[in-house]
């Protein structure tokens, strides 16, 4: 499959199942990075040993490299895939790369990715390989990838060689006929710039490529795929150049109010995320037309989708751009009823996980109860505070819920336990399992605890199928270094850690 034609969807969030949560960059490769190639296979395969029936990512989309670097939440398209993530081996099978262009690399740390190194690395492969198709015969199935996707991927491409040719500046910082998108200029600029452009479709054709393949080996196995919708895009994106009338921006096109979250859990200053936030009452005039077509195009990649910061699209937090924190921000209305009515009437609902962590308000519930989608509970969160308010101790869950041990943004369970639990929460934990807990064993409690779960979907991060403490999270939210790089090593995963999985899966009728 070359385009991303919509799929129809036949599961309902009905039967009990399970899965596992690792990033595609997480994946072992001799590359420095995890990628669609042999690896991802295997993986598919360890998943499909241990009856598991979800593979959950992050988002695939190329990362700016400047805001938040190497952030798959922060991109410069909602729609293009990261470049990072095609497998050197794979072109090489596909007649893009020869045998000499990937017998030499560099020496790449193992266990972590070191994006400069590899974002340097892969960036000659790709010329190399754009240099070999421009030799090769005409390729049909580019040709149809380039017209089925022709809605984003001219506006994209040539967002990324202007962005190239004009060295990274952000794009208000363009002339501003180009800045603007006039016809004439742009056209213009098009001409001179048209290898850069293609350069960026091929790279795009070949992501898409790899990928599908991918998602359908996972499929034939049984293995359902689970994306991610970033709340937002990066202002240094394609969509915002395009679609500027759907974002708070100033004449001038910069960004008015920028996007983050109030103080919490997470910081006492709250996170500044540096978002552009949408103009909804825009979005609403055109029929939400990019929303629709963004969600579209996610479910063609995936099976399903967690929709990232749900309580956003009901009132989100703005604050002027220009702050130093989010301190001085304030909740603003977002998306109404009609937006939600739209989408659900558009998309089944049982193709989505609402992600309702943080500040939850009573809007943002009565908007869950009312549209009903599947929404998230996090184990690690379940032993603080009253038990019969908190939603995720294991006792309160519900059918209609994805229970998570820990996420991408928490600590591993190990780390939380060996790191941040309370001697009243370790208590607590103790008291609902009837036994005492060791850190050698919190991990496989945990997972046990969340499979005995009334939840329909039962999500485990890898780092928790190994044990792994806190020196193997994924991400510490309200920080932007050293984040997104933990890799897994290829002989972490054994006999003994599938048996466990499959045990624990079969007995409580998840397989």
């Amino acid at each position: 499959m070359t385009g991303t034609k919509l799929r129809k969807h036949s599961y309902t969030m009905g039967k009990k199942a399970s899965g596992v949560l690792l990033h595609i960059t997480s994946l072992p490769s001799k590359y420095g990075i995890g990628d669609f190639g042999p690896e991802a296979y295997k993986f598919a395969d360890f998943l499909a040993r241990a009856k598991q029936h979800y593979w959950q990512i992050l988002p695939l989309n190329p990362p700016t490299f400047t805001e938040n670097p190497y952030s798959p939440y922060n991109s410069l398209s909602a729609f293009a895939g990261n470049s990072l993530l095609i497998s050197p081996d794979l072109l090489y099978r596909q007649g893009f790369l020869e045998k000499k262009d990937i017998k030499s690399r560099p020496v790449f740390p193992e266990g972590r990715v070191d994006y400069r190194l590899v974002n340097s690395y892969k960036m000659k492969l790709l010329n190399t390989a754009y240099g070999r198709f421009k030799c090769l015969p005409g390729d049909l199935q580019y040709e149809q990838f380039c017209s089925e996707n022709k809605g984003w991927l001219e506006d994209y491409a040539t967002f990324v060689a202007l962005r190239r040719y004009f060295k990274r500046r952000l794009w208000c910082n363009w002339p501003v006929k180009i800045r603007d998108r006039n016809d004439s200029k742009l056209n213009s600029m098009k001409v001179r710039l048209q290898d850069s452009i293609n350069r960026e479709k091929f790279i795009q054709y070949v992501f898409y490529r790899q990928w599908f393949s991918l998602k359908g080996y996972c499929n034939e196995h049984g293995i359902r795929i689970i994306g991610d919708i970033p709340i937002y895009v990066s202002y240094d994106s394609a969509d915002v150049w395009v679609n500027p009338e759907l974002f708070k921006l100033t004449k001038s096109k910069k960004a008015r109010f920028i996007a983050g979250v109030p103080p919490d859990f997470f910081s006492q200053t709250g996170q500044l995320w540096g978002n552009p936030v949408y103009n909804w009452r825009a979005s609403k005039n055109s029929g939400y037309r990019w929303w629709i077509e963004r969600v579209k195009h996610n479910l063609a990649l995936f099976d399903n989708v967690r929709i990232d910061h749900f309580r956003g699209f009901v009132a989100y937090w703005q604050v002027p751009a220009g702050g130093k924190n989010a301190v001085k921000g304030r909740w603003v209305k977002g998306a109404n009823e009609d937006f939600f009515h739209k989408l659900f009437r558009r998309f089944p609902i049982s193709s989505f996980i609402a992600e309702d962590l943080g500040y939850i308000t009573s809007d943002v519930r009565a908007t869950i109860e009312k549209f009903k989608p599947a929404c998230m509970r996090v184990l690690l969160f379940g032993f603080g505070g009253d038990y019969s308010a908190n939603p995720h101790y294991p006792d309160n869950h519900v059918k209609n819920c994805v229970v998570y041990s820990s996420t991408h943004d928490t600590n591993t369970v190990k780390g939380w336990f060996d790191k941040e639990a309370t001697p009243d929460a370790k208590k607590r934990l103790s008291d609902y399992l009837g036994r005492k807990v060791s850190a050698s064993r919190v991990c496989w409690e945990f997972i046990q605890a969340a499979m005995n779960s009334p939840a329909h979907l039962v999500i485990v991060p890898m780092q928790d199928v190994l044990g792994l403490g806190e020196e193997s999270r994924m991400n510490r939210p309200a920080t932007i270094m050293g984040n997104w790089r933990w890799r897994l090593r290829a002989r972490q995963i054994n006999s003994s850690i599938v048996k466990k999985m499959e045990k624990l899966t079969v007995f409580y009728g998840r397989s």
